[in-house]
């Protein structure tokens, strides 16, 4: 039996799992509100833990532990904004979505209930967030393909073109098969596995170093090599500011205002079977969230220590930063291990490819077909063109994913930042604020995605998120003034929402 043979049925065992699941929740999709929603039927546990392995893709597992490689606790300030940015949209968005898109016709999706929170006949704001969702969910998808491949190609040396195929079909089989339901289940199983293996790796690494204070002098010293070897004066990876000073740190922290406006994770909030659910989900949530982003700073961290003692191993993580993770499961745990943590990566990458499938599929099935090419068309055919959609996404993904010199980390920073600034302030304001009007939307959305866009292409230090954020919201605010008062029965509406609220303690 060949080292890579415990993988390969480790990875198998899980895959066909993900499937199964897949046609379990087939035959409990019933309705096209099944397929996208799931009926509104999930519970504390399984809305807590979908939202939070929707959230963490691929990144988690080879995105941050790479950085935190690279650039040592300067990074961390990432993880303090995503964990300042969930509480808050746990605490200020989960629930008042919850009831407003409930009232709201019973929006199915985001752009859904835009055109429906804001009266929109026109339905200008249904085409244009649809638009958004496509664009950036295309990159966003690219993402976690591109993860995938990194992880047969390491793994099992399979060549980057045919890991792009290989990462990427059962997620595509089980979502086309099983909806939101086959989505939601399999990522509360993921969502366990992503834990446990950030929990126990890092311990692993530390122990595999000679102890905390030892990979600390072990990480100080590979600084000292590195610098030495350095004509370019390099900070210290126990700095918790990095060469980049306070505009890296406004960055990184600002990633937590792109909470807001991530449509695969509000469609989690939207899909609780009840108000009383989200309290109990986000203390489930947060607490998951914590603990895997905290084992995610440390793999990498410590991975500096135990490849300092360890330099013949070195060579391909210095080459690949993003692999840091899975070289550490490869050298410090049996195949048999090592097979069930490295399955932790395919079941983050799984769980936010997945969700972002879905949702990509339901703005082209429930905003654009049914929306204007057959508005009476029965659940059946929406269910079906539903997951003729789910395909048709996923090869374009694919198709964006190709080039073999993408990194994952960079292809989520562009995507979260769109939608961060084009539905974030949106989401936010509308849940909040009863004089916010249509235009307003409009122009906060343009604004947002507009700002990111051009400021990715400007090459700036300073994140797109932060001028993204704050142009979205300035034009919402600057517009919705400058317009007339909304129609009475959108403020009667507002007003019937937040007194529900204040009933149930928000």
């Amino acid at each position: 039996m060949t080292a890579s043979t415990p993988l390969l049925i480790t990875f198998s065992i899980y895959l066909a799992a993900m499937v199964l699941i897949g046609f379990l929740a087939w035959r409990s999709t019933r309705s096209f509100d099944d397929y996208i929603l799931g009926g509104r039927s999930l519970g504390s546990l399984v809305t807590a833990l979908s939202a939070g392995a929707s959230d963490m893709s691929g990144w988690l597992l080879m995105g941050l532990p790479g950085a935190m490689f690279v650039s040592g606790l300067s990074e961390s300030w990432i993880a303090i904004g995503l964990i300042l940015g969930a509480w808050a949209n746990w605490r200020f968005v989960a629930g008042p979505l919850r009831v407003y898109t409930e009232r709201t016709r019973n929006a199915l999706t985001l752009p859904d209930y835009f055109t429906h929170r804001f009266a929109d006949r026109q339905r200008i704001l249904r085409i244009l967030s649809a638009l958004v969702i496509l664009v950036f969910f295309a990159v966003y998808c690219a993402s976690g393909i591109v993860a995938g491949a990194r992880l047969f190609e390491s793994v099992f040396g399979v060549p980057y073109a045919q890991a792009l195929w290989l990462g990427a079909a059962a997620t595509i089989l089980y979502t086309l098969i099983g909806g939101f339901l086959a989505v939601s289940w399999t990522d509360t199983v993921q969502a366990s596995l992503m834990i446990f293996a950030l929990v126990l790796t890092p311990i692993a690494v530390v122990l595999g170093s000679g102890g905390v204070d030892s990979s600390l002098d072990l990480i100080a010293q590979a600084d000292l090599a590195r610098q030495a070897l350095s004509t370019e004066a390099l900070q210290s990876r126990l700095a918790w500011v990095g060469s980049g000073g306070v505009i890296a740190v406004v960055s990184a922290m600002a990633w937590g205002l792109g909470y807001f406006g991530q449509p695969h994770i509000l469609a989690r909030f939207m899909a609780a079977d009840s108000l009383a659910t989200i309290p109990k989900a986000r203390r489930i949530g947060m607490t998951w969230m914590i603990a895997c982003l905290a084992g995610a700073i440390a793999t990498g961290f410590f991975g500096i220590a135990y490849f300092a003692g360890h330099p013949a191993q070195a060579a391909t993580v210095h080459a690949n930063p993003e692999r840091v993770f899975i070289v550490l499961a490869e050298q410090l745990f049996n195949p048999w291990i090592a097979g069930v943590l490295l399955s932790a990566i395919l079941a983050a990458i799984m769980s936010t490819l997945s969700c972002q499938l879905l949702v990509c599929s339901s703005a082209l099935t429930e905003d654009f077909y049914k929306g204007f090419v057959r508005k009476q068309a029965g659940q059946r055919e929406l269910v079906w063109v539903g997951r003729a959609m789910v395909l048709v996404v996923s090869l374009v993904a694919i198709a964006i994913a190709r080039d073999p010199e993408s990194r994952v980390l960079g292809l989520v920073s562009y995507a979260w930042a769109g939608f961060g600034a084009a539905f974030g302030p949106v989401v936010l304001l509308s849940l909040g604020w009863k004089r916010m009007t249509r235009n307003g939307a409009l122009a906060g959305m343009l604004a947002g995605a507009i700002t990111v866009i051009a400021w990715e292409l400007s090459g700036s230090a300073l994140y797109s998120m932060v001028p993204g954020f704050i142009a979205a919201t300035v034009a919402i605010i600057v517009v919705s003034r400058l317009d007339r008062q909304p129609p009475d029965a959108v403020q009667v509406t507002h007003d019937q929402v937040r007194a529900t609220l204040h009933e149930n303690g928000y």
